[in-house]
């Protein structure tokens, strides 16, 4: 059976999804294709060896309508016999892509595979590609009172685990001043490709990231997702989640080189990790960000390794409450969960931030010698991917 391994990942830096953000003059197709051509021209690859490019996106409307991936390959040159598919499992889109890349490779169906992401949320809002459409009668049968938005999930996780404001801010301040100490020490440098956003100079740095970060100036910020309705839905809340300490609203993209061990000894290139082991699972879609806990246990329980064997846990921070909650049900070291700072500082352009995080996994094993790492991501509807890699 082929080995999957991963021979390079790149991304773009991380701007503000948000009108006047610093990538938001790009099209997100341009941005996409911005990822595909570097991963071929630092590895010396002819677009027609691509067997396929599976991309994340998660509002798939608009600029990301109408298989976004396709229009991607078409933009950055690649031939025209190379297919392309877009996915949505919602914030883990691009983790997905990679384990269909990875599972495709070992399966024999690929020998060469891209997995990417990309979003734009300054020229795609958000919950655009819901505009327009209606309650199900049926999922409003088994959820009557209707599901929530990702932040209520977050308040409701930090009251069940009884995280108070001040972690979560304390843990935000965290995450920015990880991120500030890894840009410095050059971490990212080799990941990310600077991109050219309308007449300004290249954008090469994450807009997301704040230096000088602290508990103090985040203890300033107001409650996000409160309303009326929902303090009087849940009256137990005291409604600890904040912008300062919630992921931003991020635009991105982000791509994997993907192959089987043989293709690339066969062409010279060198593997610097293989996919071990992949676990999807479900959860409630009312707590909904949960997921990445039983992800874990399954994926842990698959692999035969046990939470003490890995050398670094990236859990996306798609709010503080999340990765704090992981952390306490599995007895996590607080060392190994994102050592260079996660999405609270990094960004989180949801389509993309499962291959970035990916990157960011297999550059700190290079970096510090590490073995195997994990990655798990909460995701839309309460699911979650988790994914475990060996440094090679």
């Amino acid at each position: 059976m082929p080995h999957a391994v991963i021979v390079d990942v790149v991304r773009t830096p991380s701007g503000r999804g948000k009108p006047g953000g610093a990538l938001s003059a790009v099209h997100s197709i341009d941005l996409a294709a911005h990822v595909l051509r570097a991963l071929l021209e630092r590895n010396g690859l002819e677009s027609r060896q691509i067997d396929d490019v599976l991309m994340g996106c998660v509002s798939q409307v608009g600029d990301q309508a109408m298989n976004v991936a396709r229009h991607a390959v078409l933009a950055a040159g690649f031939d025209e016999t190379v297919p392309a598919v877009t996915i949505d499992r919602q914030c883990g889109s691009s983790q997905q892509a990679a384990h269909f890349a990875a599972q495709g490779v070992i399966a024999g169906a690929y020998d060469i595979v891209i997995a990417a992401g990309v979003e734009s949320m300054s020229r795609v809002p958000l919950g655009s590609s819901r505009i327009g459409g209606t309650k199900a009668p049926g999922l409003m049968r088994r959820y009557p009172d209707g599901l929530v938005n990702q932040g209520v999930s977050a308040e409701l996780i930090a009251h069940r685990w009884g995280l108070s404001r001040e972690q979560l801010d304390a843990y935000s301040a965290e995450s920015h001043r990880r991120a500030v100490e890894a840009w410095n020490h050059g971490a990212f440098d080799s990941q990310v490709v600077p991109v050219l956003a309308g007449d300004s100079d290249a954008v090469a740095f994450d807009e997301t990231v704040r230096a000088g970060t602290t508990v103090e100036s985040l203890a300033g910020l107001n409650p996000a997702f409160r309303t009326d309705e929902l303090a009087a839905r849940f009256p137990d809340l005291d409604w600890r989640i904040t912008a300062g300490n919630s992921s931003p609203l991020t635009d991105a993209a982000s791509a994997a080189l993907i192959m089987s061990e043989e293709k690339a000894t066969e062409l010279g290139l060198t593997p610097r990790a293989r996919f071990h082991s992949f676990a999807v699972v479900g959860d409630d879609p009312i707590m909904m960000l949960t997921g990445p806990i039983p992800a874990t246990r399954r994926i842990l329980e698959r692999s035969g390794l046990s939470i003490a064997d890995l050398d670094a846990y990236e859990v996306n921070e798609a709010f503080a409450s999340v990765p704090l909650a992981w952390q306490q049900d599995l007895d996590a070291d607080p060392a190994k969960l994102n050592p260079w700072g996660g999405a609270i500082a990094l960004g989180h352009a949801v389509g993309a931030s499962g291959t970035r995080l990916l990157g960011t996994l297999v550059s700190h094993l290079e970096a510090t010698g590490g073995r195997y790492g994990l990655q798990t991501m909460c995701e839309g509807g309460g699911m979650a991917n988790a994914t475990i890699i060996e440094r090679l």
